[in-house]
């Protein structure tokens, strides 16, 4: 049966795409080049990062869509989403090979009047220096004139009960206005409000300023817990009176490091141009750099509060409650958790870990035993170390039971136990 849509990548971008375009009616095929992720989903089975369940899976596929890794699919739709991942590579810059890829596989199956909207986080200017000259090169057609191409930047809060695909506006900037307009014609089938940008490059700089606000602003909410921590001041209580201010001000509040899909941008590492602008966003770097101190930060915080009572990190029992990058989620993309226990493990710590999602861990390449018994393993435990709270936690009970409780989440009620 043909498709009206193909989505490329599917991943924690691609996924959510496909569930609400089926959910619209539209008839869809997912394309990725990964087999083992095509045979899972064509299985029913959701992917491990929790953002579908098993029965969001069924609905899908009952309504027709389909995955596969065979291209030919995508010589028979009417618009194409590209929503491959664009992880940080070794060298700090955006790994955008995953675009290519599937840029290059939808390139030979192009045809005239498709419109291709890219997704993936990818630098000012990638859908037009990047992504065009391959759609291009390989399909012999031209962007603007002969197929639609706009960029429209990923917006997703996993496992929000607040904001979903439907009610989050959508951004979405084209190569030409009738770009813009295929484009916001599709989209308006899926979201309330689409909000056309200027042109690409806009659209594609909005997901810039974007998540390099989130992680600027954690980085200060980081910075100023070390310092209240030193300075002997109570940030959670300095936090909960500045947020009653109604304007020039939002919350945000720190952590053990930063997780999630969304990872800071500093186009100044325009890689795929083999030059750079000569102008980073310092601030950007230096959240980077604030963040990424976290792991080490909340370590030298447990080792400091078991020296403080007579206990050497060296054969500790050290409890890890939740590991993954965001609460009542299984998902553990860039949860700090892992590094936090690597360098435990290294001073000698013995770990265990409770987490409600994950029901086997490992770190450096060895299974960390899991706690059966949270209450039980809290009382056993030198240190009980939060890392995420999941709403199945009971801090005040866990604080009752627990030897030691250090919380990064400011999540236990106060003087239960040590806040970072």
């Amino acid at each position: 049966m043909p498709a009206d849509l193909a989505v490329l990548g599917l991943g924690h971008l691609g996924l959510p795409a496909v569930q609400a375009a089926t959910a619209a009616g539209i008839a869809t095929i997912g394309f990725d080049p990964d087999e083992r992720t095509v045979a899972e989903l064509a299985a029913g089975r959701p992917p491990v990062d929790g953002a579908l369940a098993a029965s969001d899976m069924r609905r899908m596929i009952s309504a027709g869509f389909r995955a596969t890794s065979d291209s030919a699919v995508l010589g028979r739709v009417r618009t194409a989403l590209i929503c491959a991942p664009t992880p940080l590579g070794g060298d700090g810059a955006l790994d955008l090979s995953a675009v290519r890829e599937a840029a290059t596989a939808l390139a030979g199956r192009l045809r005239p009047r498709t419109t291709v909207v890219l997704e993936s986080a990818v630098y000012p200017g990638s859908t037009e220096e990047f992504l065009r000259p391959i759609l291009e090169e390989g399909s012999g057609l031209r962007a603007g004139r002969d197929f639609h191409l706009a960029y429209s930047p990923g917006r997703l809060d996993p496992g929000s009960r607040t904001f979903g695909y439907p009610n989050t506006p959508r951004v979405i900037g084209g190569l030409t206005p009738a770009c813009t307009e295929a484009a916001a014609a599709f989209y308006g089938r899926l979201t309330d409000k689409v909000v056309r940008a200027r042109g690409v490059r806009e659209a594609e700089t909005s997901k810039l300023l974007e998540t390099n606000f989130r992680h600027v602003n954690i980085a200060l909410a980081n910075e100023m817990a070390i310092l209240c921590h030193d300075l002997g001041v109570d940030l959670w209580d300095v936090i909960r009176c500045a947020e009653t201010k109604p304007f020039g001000f939002q919350a945000f509040r720190p952590g053990p490091g930063v997780g999630g899909h969304g990872v800071p941008i500093d186009p100044n590492y325009l890689s795929y141009r083999s030059r750079t602008l000569g102008h980073p966003l310092r601030l950007v770097e230096l959240a980077r750099e604030v963040n990424d101190r976290m792991p080490r930060y909340v370590t030298q915080r447990a080792t400091t509060l078991l020296n403080e009572h007579g206990k050497s990190a060296r054969g500790a029992r050290v409890l890890l409650l939740g590991v993954t990058y965001k609460p009542d989620l299984p998902d553990q993309e860039g949860a700090p958790a892992r590094e936090i226990a690597t360098r435990l493990m290294e001073l000698g710590a013995q770990l265990s870990y409770h987490d409600p999602y994950v029901p086997q861990w490992r770190v450096a390449g060895q299974p960390v035993p899991r706690a059966d018994s949270l209450y039980e393993a809290a009382a056993a435990a030198d240190l009980t170390l939060l890392l995420q709270h999941h709403r199945t936690y009971d801090l005040q009970g866990l604080a009752a039971k627990a030897q030691l409780l250090l919380d990064t989440r400011g999540a236990s009620p106060a003087g239960a136990a040590y806040r970072l």
